[in-house]
């Protein structure tokens, strides 16, 4: 599975009935520096699509989760069970998280939403797979191309179609703006803890960027 590394997301934490919403935000058309390419080789960026996620999103069977940390060992919600709820977009992928307590209060819970509050973890990373030529035909799915020689020379990976497996908090921001916010907000729940709907005039948007480790095996495939 590969991590996207270096790209743009944005998280926000509230607290209601007892519940946190971890409000999220995943950018489209946003290259990512993913290396600066050494002293010899060049330099690689990486954007997403619009739509690159929609076969995920909408598909009944596949499961989607928010982790800490590409660890499926620390779950925070996930799609099936109806506690994360996407709103895609043509220029961003959104979606609201609610945390149970009984998920808040295990150890790797409550330390996230305490990062989270304290500015530490406040990126986000999805963790995804192109699909196979049989799905989806390679060039339909990703194209790797040369930066235009009058900005930079670097190779751009630009990525159509992807399985979405998750989405991660992560700790490392890339810009020192990334921040979070945290405060109360007027969300209820059905039967089930799935939020219904939320007061948004409290929101703010908070610009951050992420920088987690790429995958040595599955990233540039030239």
């Amino acid at each position: 599975m590969e991590t996207a590394d270096n790209l743009i997301g944005e998280i926000e934490l509230r607290a209601a009935k007892g519940r946190r919403v971890i409000r999220g935000r995943f950018p489209y058309r946003k290259k990512a520096v993913l290396s600066d390419g050494g002293k010899r080789g060049r330099p690689k960026k990486e954007q997403f699509m619009p739509g690159a996620f929609s076969h995920s999103l909408d598909s009944v069977e596949q499961d989607i989760a928010l982790l800490v940390g590409h660890s499926f060992d620390r779950p925070l919600a996930s799609k099936k069970t109806g506690t994360l709820v996407f709103n895609d977009t043509s220029e961003v992928l959104t979606f609201d998280a609610t945390v149970l307590p009984e998920i808040a209060d295990t150890s790797y819970g409550s330390d996230i939403l305490k990062m989270i509050s304290a500015g530490l973890s406040v990126g986000l990373s999805p963790g995804f797979r192109i699909p196979p030529p049989s799905a989806v035909p390679s060039d339909q799915a990703e194209k790797i191309e040369e930066e235009d020689p009058r900005i930079g020379r670097a190779l751009i990976r630009t990525i159509f179609a992807a399985i979405l497996f998750e989405l991660s908090i992560v700790t490392r921001p890339a810009y020192e703006e990334a921040n979070v916010s945290s405060d109360d907000a007027n969300v209820s729940f059905d039967d089930f803890g799935s939020p219904i709907e939320a007061d948004k005039r409290n929101w703010e948007q908070t610009g951050s960027g992420l920088v987690v480790p790429a995958h040595p095996l599955h990233r540039w495939r030239l």
